[in-house]
């Protein structure tokens, strides 16, 4: 039996937006749709974007309940801005985006994004497009290596490389962690599966994650009517890292003027203000959902400057 999704940081997300009636709301990563429900019952209209189609059509079931006040989006998040502008919402009151992969989907051994299910090596979010299988079974060693290096972290991505391409043609994510764990050595006390790095570094790669992140921030940033919340909860600290780097930049924190220099020019205003830091989750919540251990959450409020995208 698979485990209920519980929204992570909910209560944390829901006091930095305070969503009430009147307000229009994105919910970047709709997933199961907790953070929606949570919005919709304060009375928020919400706007739900989801590039999953099995998370758009298990949400369907929400849109009568709600009297016209949520609409699905089967679209990634990155282009929020795009397709509400299509139907003529320019601005939000709020954004909320959830990164990363999904309870839903880990917890599907057919999706193909763990390995605590043997299932086919796939791991797309959106179910179209290049799979985990195709990266893994084509690309040169080098390029593999560089993919877990710079999206897992890990340490001895060559080796493990040399192994990937070694064992071809792999099929399913059990053979890929059995490769993983033979080429760095696995112990069943290990407290973490040496695999775990590799699959985070495919999926990221397969979905290009870090890429639509970048976009969907810039997109968010755009949306926002002056006032408005940004909330972003992240779970890992590549993630985390172009979160706080986006908001340090977009607040202006960190730029130094020199009085030394006259006739310097100063910066752009800044477009996000009242940035929080890093906001972890309880031991209570941890206990309850051992899945929250390592998300973050960080939010902002809107400046009334220009989006950077329509300054520049």
């Amino acid at each position: 039996m698979q485990a209920p999704h519980i929204p992570v940081l909910l209560d944390e997300v829901i006091a930095a937006i305070k969503p009430a009636p009147g307000m229009t709301i994105v919910d970047a990563t709709f997933g199961a749709g907790g953070y929606t429900a949570a919005l919709l019952d304060a009375g928020a209209s919400v706007h739900a974007f989801d590039r999953d189609p099995d998370a758009i059509a298990a949400g369907q079931v929400m849109l009568a309940r709600y009297e016209g006040r949520l609409a699905l989006h089967p679209a990634r998040f990155s282009q929020m801005q795009a397709e509400l502008a299509a139907i003529g919402v320019t601005q939000v009151d709020a954004v909320v985006m959830d990164i990363g992969v999904s309870s839903m989907q880990l917890d599907q051994g057919d999706r193909g994004f763990a390995f605590m299910h043997d299932g086919p090596l796939d791991m797309r979010m959106s179910q179209s497009g290049e799979s985990a299988a195709d990266f893994l079974n084509t690309a040169e060693e080098s390029a593999i290596a560089d993919v877990l290096y710079r999206y897992g972290e890990e340490r001895q991505s060559r080796r493990v490389a040399r192994a990937i391409v070694a064992a071809r043609p792999l099929a399913t994510t059990g053979e890929l962690a059995r490769v993983v764990r033979r080429a760095l050595g696995h112990k069943p006390h290990d407290k973490k599966d040496p695999a775990t790095r590799t699959f985070q570094a495919v999926r990221i790669h397969v979905n290009d994650e870090l890429g639509e992140l970048e976009a969907g921030l810039a997109a968010a940033e755009a949306l926002l009517a002056p006032g408005g919340v940004l909330a972003v909860v992240s779970f890992h600290s590549l993630e985390d890292r172009i979160v706080k780097h986006f908001l340090r930049a977009a607040s202006g924190a960190g730029r130094a003027v020199s009085r030394h220099l006259p006739g310097e020019v100063a910066g752009p205003p800044p477009v996000f203000a009242h940035v929080s830091k890093g906001i972890r989750p309880s031991e209570a919540e941890i206990d309850r959902n051992p899945r929250a251990r390592s998300s973050t959450l960080r939010h902002a409020i809107r400046t009334g400057a220009p989006a950077r995208s329509l300054a520049a």
